[in-house]
C-alpha cells in the first residue's frame, strides 16, 4: 500500500499533471455552475454561462499559481497576463472553430481542435511568461543540473556533485 500510495505522490509531483487535473476541475465548475445556475435555480442562460465561466477561470488561475507552479511573482501582473491570455484564447478559439466549419470537418472538430491547441500552448505561457519560476530559483536549479559529476569512493555509481 505504502507504494502505491508514494507512486501516486511522485505522479501528482508532476506539473503537467497537476496543470491538467487544475484544468479538469476548471471544466467541472463551469459545467456544474452553469447546470446548476440555469436548471436548478432558473437563471437565464445568457447570465449563467459568463458567470458560471468566470469563476471558473478565477479559479483555474488562483489554482495554476498556488497549486500547479507555485508561483512568487506579483499576482496582479500574473493576473494582467492571464487576463490577455484569456482573450487570445477566445479569438483563437472562434477562429479554428469558425475555420474548421467552412470545411467538411464540423465545428465540433474545431472546438476539440482548438481544445487541445490552447492546452498544450497554455502550458508553457503559464510556466514560461504568466507563472515564472524565480531567477534565484531557476538559476540555483540550472546550477544543479549542469553541476559536473565525479565518482566517489564510497562505492560503484555514488557519485558527487563537485562544488
Amino acid at each position: 500500500m505504502h507504494r502505491v500510495n508514494s507512486a501516486v505522490a511522485t505522479f501528482l509531483r508532476h506539473r503537467v499533471v497537476r496543470f491538467l487535473i487544475v484544468g479538469g476541475l476548471s471544466f467541472a465548475i463551469d459545467l456544474g455552475l452553469l447546470m446548476i445556475l440555469h436548471e436548478a435555480a432558473g437563471v437565464a442562460l445568457w447570465i449563467a454561462t459568463p458567470v458560471a465561466f468566470i469563476t471558473s477561470l478565477v479559479f483555474n488561475f488562483l489554482m495554476q499559481r498556488i497549486y500547479t507552479f507555485r508561483a512568487t511573482n506579483k499576482g496582479h501582473v500574473s493576473a494582467a497576463k492571464y487576463g490577455t491570455l484569456v482573450v487570445f484564447n477566445i479569438l483563437a478559439t472562434d477562429a479554428i472553430v469558425l475555420l474548421f466549419a467552412q470545411t467538411e470537418f464540423t465545428y465540433a472538430v474545431g472546438k476539440v481542435v482548438s481544445t487541445a491547441l490552447t492546452m498544450v500552448w497554455n502550458f508553457f505561457i503559464y510556466k514560461y511568461w504568466i507563472f515564472p519560476a524565480a531567477k534565484s530559483d531557476a538559476a540555483a536549479s540550472a546550477a544543479v543540473s549542469t553541476a559536473p559529476v565525479e565518482p566517489d569512493a564510497h562505492g560503484p555509481g555514488v557519485r558527487n556533485r563537485l562544488p
